[in-house]
Formats: C-alpha cells, sequence, structure tokens
C-alpha cells in the first residue's frame, strides 16, 4: 500500500487520512448532538499541547467532515477502510466495524476525528476503542500536528506533512485544509502559541495515560508519510466529487 518505512517511523506510524474535496457552502457550524464531539476534544487537546485551536478544526474538518442538513463538522465515528468511507451513528457501531475489519485481516485503516491509522499508529495505543476516543484521538493529532510544526516553524508546512511527505499530495491536503480554514473565520494563525517547556499538560481523565505522544512534552518523532500505490477506491462522499484518503 505505502511505500516502505525506516523502523524509527514504523514505531510512530504515519498518518494516512482522508482528504476530502468538499467545501460546502453552508459553513462550518456545529449545533449540537455528535457534531460538537470533536470540536470539544479539539478545544482540549489545542488547550493541552498550544496546537492552535484553527488548525485541530480545520484538520478535523478536512480528514472527517459531514454534512448535515445545513451544518458541516468533523463526525468522530468515521473510518476509512481500504479508501473506503463511512460514517456510523455511534462508537459501538464504528467499533464492531473496526474489529471486524481486523479479524478480516486488513490493518490499514483509519479512525475518529482526525482518521488516526492502525496500522501505523495502533500499537501507540491501548485498544481500538482508544482510537476512536474522541480526546485521546485528538490529542495524538496534536502531539504529531506539534512535532512537525517544530520542523518548519509554519502550521501550513506541518498540516501538508500531516498527510504526505510527498509534495504533490500534501499541497494538494493543504488547499483544502486552507479552505476550511478561511471559513472558521477569526483571523491568521498564531505563528507559535506552545505553552512554555516547563508546563504540565493536563490529561484526560480515562484512566492511565499510556500513549507517549499524548504524555506531557510528547516525545520525539521521526515523521515519514504513507504514499499511494493505487488510485482511490472510494471515499466518504460516494455521491460526490471528493479524494481519497490515500491522496490519489
Amino acid at each position: 500500500m505505502g511505500y516502505p518505512l525506516p523502523a524509527r517511523w514504523r514505531r510512530w506510524g504515519v498518518v494516512a487520512l482522508v482528504i476530502c474535496g468538499l467545501w460546502p457552502a453552508a459553513g462550518h457550524a456545529m449545533t449540537g448532538g455528535v457534531q460538537t464531539v470533536c470540536e470539544t476534544a479539539a478545544r482540549r487537546a489545542s488547550s493541552m499541547t498550544g496546537v492552535p485551536l484553527k488548525v485541530l478544526l480545520a484538520v478535523s474538518l478536512t480528514e472527517s467532515g459531514r454534512k448535515t442538513g445545513a451544518t458541516f463538522g468533523a463526525w468522530p465515528w468515521t473510518l476509512n477502510i481500504a479508501g473506503k468511507g463511512a460514517f456510523f451513528d455511534s462508537k459501538s457501531a464504528a467499533l464492531a466495524r473496526a474489529h471486524a475489519t481486523l479479524a478480516g485481516g486488513e490493518r490499514s485503516f483509519d479512525l475518529g476525528c482526525f482518521q488516526i491509522n492502525y496500522r501505523w499508529h495502533g500499537e501507540a495505543f491501548g485498544a481500538l476503542s482508544d482510537m476512536l476516543d474522541p480526546d485521546l484521538n485528538a490529542q495524538y493529532a496534536a502531539r504529531f500536528l506539534r512535532d512537525l510544526f517544530a520542523e518548519s516553524g509554519d502550521w501550513s508546512v506541518a498540516v501538508g506533512h500531516y498527510h504526505s511527505r510527498t509534495p504533490q499530495y500534501a499541497n494538494r491536503y493543504r488547499k483544502i485544509f486552507h479552505r476550511h480554514l478561511a471559513n472558521l473565520g477569526g483571523g491568521p494563525i498564531p505563528v507559535q502559541s506552545f505553552p512554555p517547556a516547563t508546563a504540565v499538560a493536563p490529561t484526560v481523565t480515562r484512566g492511565p495515560n499510556r500513549f507517549p505522544l499524548l504524555q506531557p512534552g510528547g516525545a520525539p518523532v521521526s515523521m515519514g508519510s504513507l504514499v499511494p500505490t493505487r488510485p482511490n477506491t472510494g471515499s466518504l462522499f460516494g455521491d460526490r466529487t471528493s479524494r481519497s484518503m490515500w491522496g490519489g
């Protein structure tokens, strides 16, 4: 599926994330119910890590955005399996499909608000249910983005690398990200908003914090990218034009 990666990259995994070419005219209002879940998780992750909230919100919209009625928001119970995306009505339904996918021998699939890939990131989490937990999903993505920002000092570059190190895929992803960012409003992204290095980030109150990237200060990450070796086979939006999670 992707190019072979050095062992140091496989340890932390590589994000393989859904990229949707959809910018709804209705805007990005998230007015209650499930569509507030990812936003709330993003706010907590932003507070914990210093990653600008607008960056996290725009990434989540790019990854798992769903139009329901007149609103468009990130959907927490989203899976993308072998390039075919699906929204579920509940965590239990999404989790059941994830377990069935693993039982069927497929390991490369994405979960949650920020579409964290099981093949590359699964060993950083205690269980599939943890990967679907909106707070843990968002915090992992935030640490990942923070480490990428440390490389370039540019959030736009970091967001592109969140999807791929290959320029054509990264640039395509960034264009969609910036469209969502503009729709969110509120001015430019802060250049740097990390808390001081001595600050102790709070932890999610969901049992022991076992995840290296979720520890205060995070862990150094050597980044790579999962790059497509085959064309798109599906999308989260079957009735409209979209791009696959593989960037093809």
